[in-house]
């Protein structure tokens, strides 16, 4: 397997991963992006936890969905973070169907 064999299946492989996201981004409720992943999710607890003079985050995510091309299932009931980098979260606009 060549080089660009390899490179072309991941391209295949992150374009497959796009078009699930814009699929199921209608699914939930926040967007998480830490230095390591990104996620979405229906529910999220940031808890700010000190360690001497530094600061972690514990993230609880529920109903969530991973953006990792190399996971068999990107769906999952919950996740538990920890990170000493930045988090951001956002929360996602939800059509008004009333409205219509």
């Amino acid at each position: 397997m060549s080089s660009e064999d390899i490179e072309n299946y991941e391209n295949t492989l992150e374009l497959d991963l796009f078009r699930e996201y814009r699929d199921v981004i209608g699914l939930f409720s926040y967007v998480v992006e830490t230095e390591r992943r990104f996620y979405l999710c229906n529910k999220v607890d940031i808890q700010a936890r000190p360690m001497g003079t530094d600061v972690f985050y514990e993230l609880t995510l529920t109903d969530a969905w991973v953006w990792d091309i190399y996971r068999s299932s990107r769906f999952v009931k919950s996740v538990r973070v920890i990170t000493y980098k930045d988090v951001n979260v956002e929360e996602l606009s939800k059509p008004d169907y009333d409205a219509l």
